[in-house]
């Protein structure tokens, strides 16, 4: 018998548009016998979205809402709000939803609603993060998992993974080595939140009951 039973576990539901790989990591770290969180559902917006299938292989129920059926961003997301909470979930995890949520949305999950983007907040908010910290001539990039707040891509940062940029470096080398960082990191958030110790208290992220600095938990690839 695992130390978490089905019922005690965190019920997460993760939304996504695209292939999955942090969705993909989540999972795996879920299927860990001493695990304390479940993934319930996935949800897509997109029906060919691959991570649906990854989903399905894990034995996790899918749902596809299209946001073309609708007319307006509210209606969707209320749409979405519907579904997710059928499922009743403890915490709501964003891995690769390409869309962005209404105000509404974003305080119907407050304090339970994580995302993960592809720099180390607040540097490089938004697209194009990697070819972004290249043209700046930076000599670190990662990404960071945050608490999502109103702000897009301004909620109270949470755990950061660093990487080096190398001289020869393209966007889409160095999109690889950071991506790599966010499959350790994601679940590691998912985990935190799933224990009991990480929680959002105003405009910073808690993590054992202390405030976490800034940037969040830093953590470089090269340690």
């Amino acid at each position: 018998m695992s130390e978490h039973s089905e019922e005690k576990r965190c019920r997460v539901v993760v939304l996504i548009s695209g292939s999955g790989t942090n969705l993909q990591s989540i999972i795996d770290s879920a299927a860990g016998e001493n695990s304390p969180y479940a993934v319930c559902a996935v949800i897509s917006n997109k029906a060919e979205a691959y991570g649906l299938t990854r989903a399905q292989t894990a034995g996790i129920a899918t749902e596809v809402i299209n946001h073309r059926d609708y007319p307006d961003r509210e209606g969707f997301d209320s749409a979405l709000i519907e579904t997710i909470d059928q499922y009743q979930p403890d915490l709501v995890v964003l891995a690769g939803f390409m869309r962005i949520l209404t105000p509404g949305f974003v305080r119907h999950y407050s304090g339970r609603l994580l995302n993960i983007h592809p720099s180390l907040l607040p540097k490089y908010q938004g697209l194009h993060t990697h070819q972004r910290a290249l043209e700046a001539g930076d000599r670190e990039h990662g990404a960071t998992v945050h608490f999502v707040t109103e702000e897009l891509d301004g909620g109270p940062p949470i755990v950061q993974a660093t990487v080096p940029i190398e001289p020869n470096d393209s966007a889409e080398t160095l999109a690889q080595r950071v991506q790599v960082q966010e499959h350790l990191i994601y679940p590691l958030a998912v985990q935190w939140f799933a224990e009991g110790r990480l929680r959002m208290n105003g405009e910073r992220a808690e993590l054992d009951g202390q405030p976490l600095p800034p940037c969040g938990q830093r953590i470089d690839s090269r340690a």
